[in-house]
């Protein structure tokens, strides 16, 4: 699979966080947003806020708006910052983990994973790209095209899928299968969605255009009636 999705899409840049937190913020909006959409969600949030800590004591309402967008998607991904970034600040009494780096890989991954409201997604991503620590993190439109396309037990859950993977893919490409994965996922489902829109307006006109043609036929069933009235 690595190579199939090598061949297929240009060369993956190495994105590495040197803060933690910082890669907890991008992990926490890149779990419903695109890429692109999550690096500018991000940026808006780092010029709005004073520091993570003016984010951390903020209303919901008010990140929703610096996101620029409404949706439910932003609205989780508030109200995610706002807890986590709390779970951080209850256990560390402040909103930096960059202590962790100083700590062995796996009693990093357990101090993330007792951070309250933290996703695995959230914990791989962080150990990948800013913990030096070898995980696959998967989103949720990842899980649904390794299922839809047979590459793994369907039944599997998150864990034992980002397990299998972390096992079949080398620690020195973890981060380029991950982003390759998650740029064919994407592509797949802009595609499908752009595909569903276009069958959507064919039917609408279909359906227009046959609403049409039997006014027309009432316009001249009415006319034909008139005529032999006369």
């Amino acid at each position: 699979m690595y190579r199939t999705l090598s061949r297929k899409h240009p060369k993956v840049q190495q994105v590495s966080h040197e803060q933690v937190t910082d890669a907890i913020i991008y992990a926490i909006a890149s779990s419903k947003l695109s890429e692109k959409s999550a690096s500018s969600a991000v940026k808006r949030l780092a010029d709005h806020f004073v520091d993570w800590n003016d984010l951390r004591v903020s209303w919901t309402d008010e990140i929703v708006d610096v996101l620029h967008k409404d949706t439910q998607a932003t609205r989780d991904i508030a109200s995610t910052l706002v807890q986590v970034l709390n779970g951080i600040f209850n256990q560390h009494h402040k909103v930096s983990l960059d202590a962790l780096k100083n700590t062995g890989k796996r009693p990093a991954r357990q101090a993330l994973d007792k951070i309250e409201g933290i996703s695995r997604f959230v914990v791989d991503y962080c150990m990948l790209t800013s913990l030096h620590g070898h995980a696959i993190p998967l989103t949720e439109n990842m899980l649904e095209y390794l299922r839809n396309n047979e590459l793994v037990d369907p039944n599997a859950d998150e864990q034992q899928i980002g397990g299998f993977l972390a096992k079949q893919i080398p620690a020195k490409n973890g981060y380029d299968f991950y982003a390759l994965l998650r740029r064919e996922s994407e592509t797949s489902k802009s595609i499908k969605k752009n595909k569903k829109k276009v069958q959507t307006a064919t039917k609408k006109k279909k359906k227009k255009t046959k609403t049409a043609t039997k006014a027309k036929k009432k316009v001249k069933k009415k006319k034909t009636v008139r005529r032999k009235k006369a």
